[in-house]
């Protein structure tokens, strides 16, 4: 496998919780933790598809749960990867926005503070090179019920991978 010198965010867009479950274990499947899955929703969607009856059964659930606050115990049989994305430090709700955040996204949103987290979220993305045209599109995304992963590849082979999978997984608005 290729290394890459500059790491490229790859990220997209996942309308129900069957697709992202599938493109989130992609990623875990390729040996990245939890502290490099970004994970954004809106708090509906993360009542919708991870409440409380949902949250730990897996491990997009127990980030998501984690990301309000919840927590919890692990249910199923993922073992050590679960363990992991249960024990994510870096996640927030923002209640005012009616978002979650989870991931090392989180860590930029919350230095913005509550007052400047609505454009800390545009911000920090656009800060990551994504173009603000895509923003502004998973934006609308998010406040339609989707759910935004991005995490950065430690090669090309691993964005390329991502990629195809995540299209597999009937994910959009994929880039690298």
């Amino acid at each position: 496998m290729a290394n890459s010198t500059d790491d490229r965010m790859v990220t997209g867009l996942f309308n129900d919780r069957e697709s992202a479950e599938n493109a989130y274990n992609s990623v875990a499947a390729r040996g990245y933790g939890k502290d490099d899955i970004n994970l954004v929703m809106s708090d509906e969607t993360r009542n919708t598809h991870f409440g409380a009856e949902n949250s730990t059964k897996t491990e997009l659930g127990t980030k998501a749960a984690e990301g309000a606050g919840v927590g919890g115990a692990i249910g199923g049989t993922l073992g050590a990867i679960a363990a992991a994305v249960a024990a994510v430090g870096t996640s927030i709700a923002i209640p005012g926005l009616g978002l979650v955040i989870a991931g090392p996204l989180a860590a930029a949103i919350a230095g913005a503070g509550a007052g400047g987290a609505a454009g800390g979220l545009v911000g920090a993305l656009i800060g990551w090179g994504i173009p603000e045209e895509r923003v502004k599109r998973y934006e609308s995304g998010i406040k339609s019920g989707g759910i935004l992963m991005g995490v950065k590849a430690r090669s090309s082979d691993d964005a390329k991978y991502f990629q195809d999978e995540w299209k597999r997984s009937n994910g959009t608005e994929i880039y690298a």
